[in-house]
């Protein structure tokens, strides 16, 4: 081998040695970075699932309206809940990893949502692990021991339905001044009627409310337009619904209890469907459950056609770690 050869080879080594310890240190600056983010970082998904305790569980309890057209109601034929709450349920149940026939709905009362305790078929109270049951969001709620709030995923606003025969226009709730009006004795729209000066008429259940309304043992029911207009959509001919013009809206929530990584997780998924322009799941729920009850709901809108925004959960998603956390989530299609 020639002096000018050996130099070559020499040279080629040393831009070998060189590449190596280029790429050396690149990989340890990686790995150093993933170790700093991984130790002083945000939480990742399946840090967040083992915090929920979600890892594992075989079952999702998730406490529900029952007596609610439209947002949630059971079938007592089938068994079987519908509505846009119980859509709403089966998107965040499924970015959680649970199949249907892992999901598990029960009935809660609305002064059961903050205690989280919903009831079995056989009378039994028990815990469930969410409460997706037109929850407004509220500062006084907020502050109850138990409750956590997700971040809104529907909004809509307080209203009043009479009967058609109802004499006289219902523009405010002052226009009912005097007279039975029923609502729940957990609604916040109780106290907007108490200033009003009607006679409050308190029920556990709305579909109470309604029962005493078409009877004409009350003059109106007030609660939230979506609640209400699954009941005017139902009793087209009997039922009228009235804007009476507040401004405060309602915002319906998740109740997670003090489980705080399973609300981010719920914000997760909320943030999801809101910002993937595939995801049309939040959309094809209002379109199947709650659009068809405009029409005969009219002058009063029934809520507002776009899913609330959702602030991004800081949660740490890298490819190699979501690809492993549950291989068999069910998408959409599968439903």
């Amino acid at each position: 081998m020639t002096e000018q050869e050996t130099g070559q080879r020499r040279a080629s080594v040393a831009r070998g040695v060189r590449l190596v310890a280029v790429l050396l240190s690149i990989v340890v600056a990686v790995a150093a970075i993933i170790t700093t983010v991984v130790l002083t970082g945000p939480p990742s998904q399946r840090d967040l699932l083992r915090d929920a305790g979600i890892i594992g569980k075989q079952e999702l309890l998730v406490g529900v309206k029952d007596d609610q057209p439209g947002i949630a109601q059971l079938d007592p034929k089938t068994g079987v809940f519908s509505g846009f709450d119980i859509d709403v349920a089966w998107m965040i149940a499924a970015d959680l990893g649970f199949r249907q026939d892992a999901v598990r709905f029960l009935a809660i009362e609305s002064e059961d949502r903050a205690k989280m305790q919903a009831r079995t078929d056989d009378g039994r109270f028990v815990t469930v692990d969410l409460v997706i049951a037109s929850y407004s969001i509220t500062e006084e709620r907020e502050r109850l021991t138990g409750v956590s709030f997700s971040a809104p995923y529907l909004t809509t606003e307080q209203s009043v339905i009479t009967r058609w025969d109802h004499e006289g226009p219902v523009d405010t709730l002052d226009d009912l001044r005097d007279k039975p009006v029923c609502s729940l004795s957990t609604a916040t729209s109780e106290s907007a009627a108490s200033r009003a000066g009607v006679r409050l008429v308190s029920k556990k259940r709305i579909s109470e409310c309604v029962d005493v309304l078409l009877a004409g043992q009350v003059e109106a029911v007030t609660t939230d337009a979506a609640i209400l207009a699954g009941f005017v959509a139902k009793y087209p001919q009997q039922l009228r619904h009235h804007d009476i013009g507040l401004d405060p809206t309602e915002k319906y929530g998740v109740n997670t209890g003090e489980n705080e990584a399973l609300r981010d997780l719920v914000n997760l998924s909320l943030h999801d469907s809101l910002t993937d322009p595939a995801d049309r799941r939040w959309e094809d729920a209002f379109e199947r459950h709650l659009r068809p009850e405009q029409p005969v709901n009219l002058p009063q809108q029934v809520a507002v056609a776009q899913q609330p925004n959702v602030e991004e959960v800081e949660v740490r998603r890298w490819p190699w770690e979501t690809a492993a956390i549950r291989p068999w989530t069910v998408s959409a299609t599968d439903r």
